[in-house]
């Protein structure tokens, strides 16, 4: 590993040593504990890095972050390098752990039919009064991972960029996709252009092994399934 400055701000460090350029590329997985704890400090001190400062602080509590969120400010004060302000930044990341904790997991939806999945877009494509195209991304067990905005037009059309679709899906590690767009007029009727690109969407789906299961065409209260009329 390369040799820094003592005390270099992580800013100035070589890219394939900073703990945030580390996450940004890799996840937040691929981090220690103590690259995690520099990110929240910033820089180390005119001796050591921020790494070797978060070891240090790991090393006070044992190496156990159950330990170190059982310190308080005076503790961390008490750690050579630890100011307030960088003692508050370690406590309400700690906080926020545990706050996590006790939150209840969201249940995500299962999407198995083309009425849920109206159901899971119909309060952002009803009643806009203008065409907005959105993706369903689901996982394996077809529950909801996210509900995408891709493009947003006028009273007459929207555009759908398949490059941009799947770039979306791949990174958010969907194992299918829902299309779905609004008709404002009422006429749920797809159009030509509706047809040739979910074609389009299908055959490149089909090619990168991330089907699209359906495209819906929302009104109002009511929608058009290319799936149910066995179109898709």
């Amino acid at each position: 590993m390369n040799e820094y400055p003592n005390g270099m701000p992580i800013a100035e460090w070589a890219e394939a040593d900073r703990p945030r350029e580390k996450l940004m590329e890799r996840g937040r997985t691929a981090l220690s504990d103590a690259e995690l704890i520099a990110i929240l400090i910033g820089s180390g001190t005119p001796r050591e890095s921020a790494v070797q400062l978060g070891r240090r602080i790991l090393g006070k509590a044992g190496n156990n972050l159950v330990k170190l969120g059982q310190m308080d400010l005076h503790e961390l004060m008490a750690i050579q390098g630890i100011g307030p302000a960088r003692a508050v930044s370690i406590l309400a990341a700690l906080e926020l752990g545990n706050r996590r904790l006790s939150c209840p997991a969201e249940e995500r939806p299962r999407i198995t039919s083309s009425g849920e999945a109206f159901d899971a877009l119909r309060s952002v494509l009803a009643d806009t009064p203008y065409e907005v195209f959105y993706i369903l991304l689901l996982n394996r067990a077809n529950r909801l991972i996210a509900k995408v905005m891709i493009s947003e037009g006028g009273f007459s059309g929207t555009v759908a960029d398949p490059k941009k679709i799947f770039k979306i899906a791949i990174e958010r590690k969907a194992s299918s996709i829902i299309l779905a767009h609004n008709h404002p007029s009422g006429n749920l009727k797809p159009s030509d252009a509706d047809v040739r690109l979910t074609r389009r969407l299908k055959a490149s789906g089909e090619m990168l092994d991330l089907p699209v299961l359906d495209h819906i065409i929302a009104g109002e209260q009511a929608f058009f399934s290319f799936a149910d009329e066995g179109i898709l």
